[in-house]
This record gives structure tokens, C-alpha cells and sequence, in this order.
């Protein structure tokens, strides 16, 4: 799909992978829609790329939908959608004071799953009512796992689910959608300089992307971003989880 004049929707645009991508989709000449729960980030990206600002929670089935259809009132029903909006978290099943609780479990699981299979039913939904491009095509979704989907370490069990359930969605709706022309297509990032990881001290920041093959460093959201690109605009690319890792397969703990 050309991107240039498409409605982009992108969620957990306010920082980290999602900003970058909302920042190429705008600079390739979408209309971007970011959201993201913190109406405030939001506001911040969408006023730096020319975008529209939508606060959003996934989570929510109502407020989706809303945000959505807000989007759509300012730039059209949108073509592509990048799920970016995910949390983290660190528990062991059992730990010093026994079993985790299921509230902790349920919750990532809520926004990265569930947020992503929200967002993608609505916008999939908007993208099948839509003319189709030349060669057919409606629309483009890209969501966002994580090499913890496959190596996920100890601690990560509520994550690592998350992120595999993903994984497991994508070819499903893949061949669910593509009855509409509507790609479905998932990237599974490494270790990234996000918010996220900037949350950890320097030290161990740098030993993590010293643990990477090649380049031995953290990723750049705008080498997210460049993959995103390529997803969008390559239409034989359908159905398929893609690693961004640097060849990095992470150990136990």
C-alpha cells in the first residue's frame, strides 16, 4: 500500500515505538491519528508531526470505539493501524510472598491482548467498508509482540503470555480479514530504547545491549518505525510474526 494521503491510527503513539511510528507515518504523508491513554503525550506527538491527538484506552470497549470514530471524523475511516500500546511488568509465579496475584497477571494480559484484539476488531470493521485500492487491498494492521513471546525469561510469565497470544492472533485474523483485502501482520521486537527499558539504571541498560549479536546495542524506535514502513507498503508480507532482535535470543534470567 502507498501510504502517502492514508488515515493511520496508531496506539501508544505518545512515546516510545509508537511515536516513532506515528512520526514516519506522517512524514510518508498519512493523516495520523495518536492514541494513547496519557491525553497529554498524545497531544505532545500529534502537535510535533502535524497528527490529531485521541486520548484512548484499549482496554475500554466503549471508549475505543469512540476514539475510533473520532479519528475517522477527522481524517476518514483509516487504512492502517499500528498497535503499539502495551505495558510491562515483572513477577515470578511464586515469589518471596507466594503465589502472584491473578489481578497482576490479568491486567497485562487486558491491555496487551485484549487492547490489541480491541483496536484491530474496530478498525478491521472501518477498513471492510472501504473502496478497494487498485490491487484490492483495504487496509493494513501491525501489531507489536516481543522476543519474550518465544524467550520469555523468568519473571515474565504474564508478559511473555501477552506477547505469544499476539503472536498466535495474527495468522487467524490474517486469514479471517483477507476476505475484505485487509493485511494482518505482527513485529516481535528485541530489546529497544524505550521508556520502558529507560525506567532501568544506565549500567544495566548498556550490559543489555551489549548482549546483542549484532549491532551489539539497544534498537532505535525509528528501526521499529522503518519496519512498520516496510510492513505497510510490501503487500505480499501477510499473516507473519517478524523478529527484530539483533539475532538476540535472551537466556533464562
Amino acid at each position: 500500500m502507498q501510504m502517502a494521503g492514508q488515515a493511520a491510527l496508531v496506539t501508544g503513539g505518545g512515546s516510545g515505538l509508537g511515536a516513532a511510528t506515528a512520526a514516519m507515518l506522517a512524514e510518508a504523508g498519512c493523516r495520523v491519528a495518536v492514541l494513547d491513554r496519557d491525553a497529554a503525550r498524545a497531544e505532545d506527538v500529534a502537535g510535533r508531526i502535524g497528527g490529531v491527538a485521541v486520548a484512548c484506552d484499549v482496554t475500554d470497549d466503549a471508549g475505543a470505539a469512540a476514539a475510533v470514530a473520532a479519528a475517522a471524523a477527522r481524517h476518514g475511516a483509516a487504512r492502517i493501524l499500528v498497535n503499539c500500546a502495551g505495558i510491562g511488568t515483572a513477577a515470578r509465579i511464586v515469589g518471596r510472598n507466594g503465589a502472584m496475584p491473578l489481578a497482576a497477571f490479568e491486567r497485562v494480559i487486558r491491555v496487551n491482548l485484549i487492547g490489541t484484539f480491541n483496536l484491530l476488531r474496530l478498525a478491521a470493521a472501518g477498513m471492510s467498508t472501504l473502496d478497494p485500492l487498485a490491487d484490492g487491498e483495504r487496509g493494513v494492521i501491525v501489531n507489536t509482540a516481543s522476543i519474550a513471546a518465544y524467550d520469555g525469561q523468568v519473571g515474565q510469565a504474564a508478559y511473555a503470555a501477552s506477547k505469544g497470544g499476539i503472536v498466535a492472533l495474527t495468522l487467524p485474523a490474517a486469514r479471517e480479514l483477507a476476505r475484505f483485502g485487509v493485511r494482518v501482520l505482527t513485529i516481535a521486537p528485541g530489546l529497544f530504547a524505550t521508556p520502558l527499558l529507560a525506567e532501568l539504571p544506565a549500567e544495566v541498560q548498556h550490559s543489555l545491549g551489549a548482549s546483542i549479536p549484532f549491532p551489539a546495542r539497544l534498537g532505535q524506535p525509528a528501526e521499529f518505525a522503518a519496519l512498520v514502513r516496510t510492513c505497510v507498503e510490501n503487500p505480499f508480507l501477510n499473516g507473519e510474526t517478524i523478529r527484530l532482535d539483533g539475532a538476540l535470543r535472551m537466556a533464562p534470567r
